[in-house]
């Protein structure tokens, strides 16, 4: 399920659409739950040495409990609260040189042992078709070690009442500034998982991620127009201390928009929603043209995500992904070329699994590597891809970059993609600074809908929020703007990036790939950037 489709679903309050195909509903009090670190290693052991038995040279085992709090709310109701649960096991094989999978949502001893049999003869059968055997980049195993989210509040275990009075308060709140409809949703994801593989690891690990996503609408009567403004909250590898204003950070950006960092106020953005969907119906439409964009990172996120982060994942770049979502323009001879100019020397962007309240923190792999951070594209040049422990013989490197994955304990996991982020600028500059050069431009707040092709080299992103910048200063907003960009020609344009005061994450929740179709959930940080000559299109013109 993709980000669209999510927020779709929810608008319809549909979110026993959610629930996992192994997956169960439980009462709200089952998610304070864990599974007995001492079975989850027996079972593992049990798995490891079943698979040997059987002819494997490799094993792997993940056991895993994950658990997904859904919670709906439009104007002074509540539309669905859903809790789910689904707990099993993965066991993934060589055997002949070749992968196997197999997983069972059974944990008792032979149902385990079964599935690890299971793996092995699916490896066997598939050797007879393998061309060359898997190589593997080495790990060392680091024995029995736990990993969590640094959460200071499990959002599990805060009362659902709570949870909804929260939401109905911002509602209420975006109603009272003006708004016709609103609507709030809460969801919550802690993914209990323990690895164990034949290299000598036991890993434990407790994820957290929230997102709050928000809808506010405003009718004008006498013409039946209406306009809609998101909210501008970023889902977070964070607990519940994210929906508690006071303790985080927040900053007024050109357009007297609020920047959210550590802390999200749904009730403040609510208010300020109605008032910006109420300036959108009497905001005039852009004319099209070339401008100098100055794109909040709360915009630059998912351009990042769709321009960078797809075309530098290895497999996308050797064609296993071009039967869906595409292959990469970003192709090895590209990198090899050591000279292949991604982006300006502004134009820094790198891979990192480690960092804090991101959604794809972690400190392990689901295939036991320890995460860490590595560049992509370093002064413009593009000098890495992202690449897992069977990938990575292929770029001539001798360990994984520790980004593989899986969305289930009943998935096989595989290559997705890490935290991918643009460098903040080194010179010192704020985003108020950055405007008063810009004598014809647009600043762009929000992530909007958006199109590219299956190379991720052309493509068109929209937005939530516009604002006019005329001889350095804001004028007022504008509507139905887009800018297209040809990915190398747009990161070249690159001419300035805000310091690390600015810095700060967006995301997706639900960004999809592979075939059976696998979410993960991904952070983009950046500040906020400019990009001189950009052209912009008038989407209601296009519209006709």
């Amino acid at each position: 399920m993709d980000r669209r489709t999510f927020v779709k679903a929810t608008s319809l309050g549909a979110a026993a659409l959610f629930v996992p195909a192994y997956g169960r509903l439980i009462a709200a009090e089952a998610l304070a739950e864990t599974l007995d670190p001492a079975q989850k290693k027996r079972l593992a052991d049990i798995a490891l040495n079943a698979s040997k038995d059987a002819g494997a040279s490799y094993c792997d085992v993940r056991i895993g409990r994950y658990l997904n709090q859904f919670v709906v709310t439009r104007e002074d109701k509540v539309q669905n609260v859903v809790n789910t649960e689904t707990t099993g096991a993965g066991i993934r094989v060589i055997a002949n040189g070749t992968w196997g999978f197999a997983a069972t949502n059974d944990l008792s001893d032979a149902a385990v042992a079964r599935a690890a049999k299971q793996a092995v003869a699916i490896a066997k059968a598939n050797s007879r078709l393998q061309t060359e055997p898997v190589q593997l980049a080495p790990v060392k195993g680091v024995g029995e070690v736990s990993w969590a989210t640094p959460i200071k509040k499990n959002a599990m275990l805060v009362p659902v009442k709570d949870k909804v009075d929260l939401l109905l308060a911002a509602n209420a709140a975006a109603l009272a500034a003006g708004a016709n409809y609103a609507n709030s949703t809460l969801f919550l994801v802690n993914e209990q998982k323990y690895f164990a593989s034949t290299d000598g690891s036991y890993i434990d690990q407790d994820v957290h991620r929230i997102w709050a996503p928000m809808q506010v609408t405003v009718v004008d009567t006498a013409s039946g127009k209406f306009k809609n403004r998101g909210g501008l909250s970023s889902p977070m590898g964070m607990g519940y201390e994210y929906l508690e204003p006071d303790a985080g950070k927040r900053i007024v950006q050109p357009g007297g928009v609020v920047a959210y960092f550590s802390a999200y106020d749904i009730v403040e953005d609510a208010k300020a929603a109605a008032k910006q969907a109420k300036e959108k119906l009497k905001a005039p439409s852009v004319k099209p043209g070339k401008y100098d964009l100055v794109l909040d990172p709360a915009n630059l996120w998912l351009t990042i995500h769709e321009s960078v982060g797809h075309p530098t994942e290895l497999d996308r770049v050797l064609g296993y992904e071009a039967n869906y979502a595409g292959t990469s323009f970003a192709t090895l001879d590209k990198w090899r070329s050591k000279n292949f100019q991604y982006g300006s020397d502004k134009v820094s962007i790198f891979a990192d699994k480690t960092q804090e309240l991101s959604l794809g923190a972690v400190g392990y792999d689901d295939e036991g590597v320890k995460t860490k951070r590595w560049d992509i594209i370093k002064d413009g040049i593009l000098v890495n891809y992202q690449a897992i422990r069977d990938q990575a013989h292929i770029l001539g490197e001798k360990e994984s970059h520790g980004c593989c994955y899986a969305d289930s304990w009943s998935s096989v996991q595989f290559q997705r993609m890490a935290n991918i982020s643009l460098a903040p600028g080194k010179t010192q500059m704020t985003p108020d600074e950055m405007v008063k050069d810009v004598e014809n431009g647009i600043y762009i707040v929000g992530d909007g809908s958006f199109s590219i092709d299956q190379q991720r080299y052309n493509a068109q992103f929209g937005g939530e929020l516009f604002f006019e910048i005329k001889d350095g200063k804001i004028t007022h907003q504008i509507e139905d703007v887009a800018y297209q960009i040809r990915t190398p020609e747009f990161w070249n344009a690159c001419v300035g990036v805000c310091d690390e005061r600015d810095y700060r994450h967006g995301g997706s929740f639900f960004d999809g790939k592979g075939q059976p179709s696998q979410v993960s959930a991904v952070s983009h940080g950046s500040s906020t950037a400019r990009f001189n000559g950009i052209n912009v299109i008038n989407t209601a013109r296009s519209l006709g």
